[in-house]
């Protein structure tokens, strides 16, 4: 048996970590004292206690509790248990811990809906990934959702010397465990209670006569990075935290997502990204970020990791510390939102490229004013449909480029 199940705590109090849901007054602590137990959703990452909080409720509530996997539960798992409910063992309530529920199908989901619906099965249901997108809307809105949280180092310090305190009892040896090596474990797992124990299991087996130090630890530790998913939430919440980060500015901050994503091996999406915000966020304040970036990701995907990520540096760092407009998003925004409501009209008459005069036609001939015959390349004449010709979809923003570009063309469009 894994020592994360070994020591796997039997009381709320032995939880490492979720303070936030069940340190003393809060939610998901007094809903487990209650003794009534509602269906519930946990999200979260892996290894952060999630089934064992399901096991202390059950055994709280004095329920039977079932264990299914979404990756491998049949909609026959689900009868089976139902065949308990008017059983001896199904006397106390039903509790069924579903892991993974996003692995489902949509009608596997709706065969626990009359039941979890009528209080014969409490659902408690674990996902990695964002409830709100891969859940069935009715489970969703029968359950209360609990986000679980990734572990801090200092959190996982009480698993750890808990790991080797049980070792030393099972294996009869007392082992000496460096605080520096503690905190490397501690610091290089992800905050993942699992991996970190999982890593105290191997330390013990490669100690030195009981002795573990900073180089067994640094050997043996798990990288935190094995947990990104390209398809999961990680790799979007990365994304995300990314643009956020150039967009407000922060150099530091957007190294450090732009690195964890390198250290994936997944320089097409952050290259994707970065030439997304080189419009979106910079856009008009530095057009040249545009050609300076694609610059940066062609050198990048000729390259190759690991000399890739220094063009992909450069990038970064000249979005994040380049002046902001988001005029043009903005622009392009509203002028598809009109077409796309259906807000058009006619080309005006002389923007056409052919005409022809009916009869009925009171002014005939095209009338096209050509610019560049008129002082300055400009001449006033109306561009956009009748039922739009007032329409204004692109405002200057505030930067010195734009400021400038506003100023010469309100003296060059405003003389008589």
């Amino acid at each position: 048996m894994p020592l994360a199940d070994k020591i796997r705590p039997d009381t709320l109090d032995d939880v490492v970590g979720q303070t936030h849901l069940l340190g003393a007054n809060k939610p998901l602590r007094r809903i487990i004292e209650s003794g009534k137990i509602p269906n519930m959703i946990f999200y979260g990452p892996s290894g952060v206690g999630k089934t064992t909080v399901a096991r202390i409720i059950a055994e709280s509530a004095n329920m039977r509790l079932h264990k299914l996997n979404g990756t491998t539960a049949s909609t026959a798992d689900i009868k089976n248990i139902v065949a308990e409910l008017d059983t001896f063992l199904g006397s106390n309530g039903i509790l069924l811990y579903l892991d993974e529920i996003q692995y489902l199908n949509k009608k596997q989901q709706q065969s626990l809906l009359e039941y979890i619906e009528d209080g014969s099965i409490t659902l408690i249901a674990s996902t990695t990934e964002n409830p709100y997108f891969y859940i069935y809307n009715a489970i969703l809105s029968r359950s209360t959702v609990f986000e679980f949280k990734t572990i801090e180092p200092q959190e996982l310090e009480k698993a750890v010397r808990r790991g080797f305190s049980a070792l030393s009892k099972e294996n009869g040896i007392e082992y000496e465990v460096s605080d520096e090596a503690i905190r490397y474990i501690c610091n290089g797992v992800g905050g993942d209670v699992r991996k970190c124990l999982n890593t105290v299991e191997l330390c013990a087996l490669s100690s030195n006569n009981g002795k573990v130090d900073i180089e067994i630890a640094k050997e043996l530790t798990q990288r935190s990075n094995m947990r990104y998913d390209r398809d999961g939430d990680q790799h979007y919440d990365l994304l995300s935290a990314l643009q956020k980060s150039i967009r407000g500015s922060d150099e530091n901050a957007a190294l450090h997502y732009a690195a964890r994503l390198i250290d994936a091996g997944d320089i097409i999406s952050l290259s994707r990204r970065l030439l997304v915000i080189a419009s979106e966020d910079i856009g008009l304040a530095y057009p040249q970020a545009v050609p300076i970036v694609k610059a940066c990701v062609d050198s990048a995907m000729q390259l190759g990791l690991p000399e890739a990520r220094i063009p992909l540096g450069e990038a970064v760092i000249l979005l994040a510390t380049s002046p902001k407009s988001n005029s043009a998003y903005l622009a392009i925004n509203a002028a598809l939102s009109d077409v796309q409501n259906g807000v058009v009209g006619d080309f005006p008459r002389q923007l056409q490229n052919k005409h022809c005069d009916g009869e009925d036609a009171e002014v005939k001939g095209q009338h096209y004013l050509y610019p560049h015959d008129y002082p300055n390349h400009y001449v006033k004449q109306q561009y956009l449909p009748d039922n739009l010709k007032d329409k204004v979809y692109y405002h200057f923003g505030d930067n010195k480029l734009e400021n400038n570009a506003r100023e010469y063309w309100e003296k060059i469009k405003n003389q008589k």
